[in-house]
């Protein structure tokens, strides 16, 4: 394996149309596609030099390299001219170098092909509040607020800030003016970053992920003083979103969160990629929550259990179930009846 570069991996990669590509030792070079972890055309084994080559090839810089000694493991994004963008987590594994590498498309999406519902759209473009985007690692979150920005991009004149860890997709300045910021690079944390967006005049600021208490509660005071906040969570769904974000704060202030909650949510789009029955890739379910004035009951009330209930009752607001969007897709004839019930959160297809 000594002759194979990082470069001709990754090419391999774009070529198979894999997520990510995996290296480590004792394994050749693994890329996920459509969801599963494949071999590619390589199959001799990776050794140790191997893979601290591979990695020393990707890293972009010093500091980079010396985060990783200190702590075992970096995140860092890096592009290949007429290869495209990739996302790294170099780490340490039983004394040798790991890598976990997400390919990033080179264009960046238009929210009208990514097959989710209408009111996405319509929840992208509020002048102010906050809008989430939730789903599991790998569920196409950072897509999803990309097609978003590039909706703002090219329908409004804003000025748009992203806070990023790492930056994924580079955004050009068309209608409006957006400046994105790496954490770990340009500033050290999302929760300063945030507060510092707050003194930068943005319209709309994109938080990558709300990871803790100050971070999230920065956020929701952004969205309830007239910014649009986007930004995304770990959670299975709309109701586990709202009782995540609640249950980080401390009892004695869960209560006036709520309230806040309330009155700054404007949607939840809660997201899972399907493999395709035809072979051809994933596709997106989504659930989709609004915030009508029986949600913003529901959360000021604590009544978080009837929210799917509300969501089930709430179409004629563009609301839609997890079920709802997986029925959808089966009978469009996209995804199998199998994966559909694999993947319902609540009911029985």
């Amino acid at each position: 394996m000594a002759g194979k570069t990082a470069l001709e991996i990754i090419k391999q990669g774009v070529a198979m149309g894999a997520s990510d590509i995996h290296i480590t030792v004792s394994r050749p070079p693994l890329y996920r596609i459509n969801g599963r972890i494949v071999t590619g055309p390589d199959k001799e084994l990776l050794t140790a030099e191997d893979t601290c080559r591979l990695g020393e090839e990707i890293i972009p810089n010093e500091k980079i390299r010396i985060s990783l000694e200190e702590n075992g493991q970096a995140d860092f994004s890096n592009a290949y001219p007429g290869i495209g963008r990739f996302r790294v987590n170099l780490y340490r594994q039983r004394g040798s170098w790991a890598a976990a590498i997400r390919l990033i498309p080179v264009n960046v999406p238009e929210l009208k092909e990514l097959n989710l519902p209408s009111v996405v759209a319509e929840l992208g473009v509020k002048e102010t509040g906050l809008v989430l985007v939730t789903g599991v690692t790998g569920s196409g979150k950072s897509t999803t607020l990309a097609g978003i920005i590039n909706l703002l991009n090219h329908t409004r004149n804003l000025h748009i800030i992203t806070l990023e860890d790492p930056i994924e997709y580079l955004h050009r300045h068309a209608s409006c003016v957006i400046n994105q910021r790496e954490i770990g690079t340009d500033t050290p944390s999302f929760a300063l970053a945030l507060r510092a967006a707050m003194r930068q005049d943005p319209d709309v600021i994109m938080v990558g992920e709300m990871r803790d208490l100050e971070t999230i509660s920065t956020a929701i005071t952004a969205a309830e003083t007239g910014h649009l906040v986007l930004a995304t969570l770990h959670s299975g769904s709309a109701a586990q979103t709202i009782e995540r974000i609640v249950d980080v704060f401390p009892p004695h202030q869960q209560q006036h969160v709520r309230i806040q909650l309330a009155n700054c949510l404007q949607g939840i789009i809660s997201q899972q990629l399907v493999p395709r029955i035809d072979g051809k890739g994933r596709i997106v379910a989504a659930e989709v929550l609004v915030a009508n004035t029986a949600i913003k009951n529901l959360i000021r009330e604590n009544k978080v259990h009837q929210i799917y209930s509300a969501i089930q009752t709430g179409s004629t607001s563009g609301m839609v179930t997890m079920e709802k969007s997986l029925t959808r897709l089966y009978q469009k004839g996209l995804i199998s009846l199998e994966e559909a019930k694999k993947r319902a959160v609540s009911t029985v297809l």
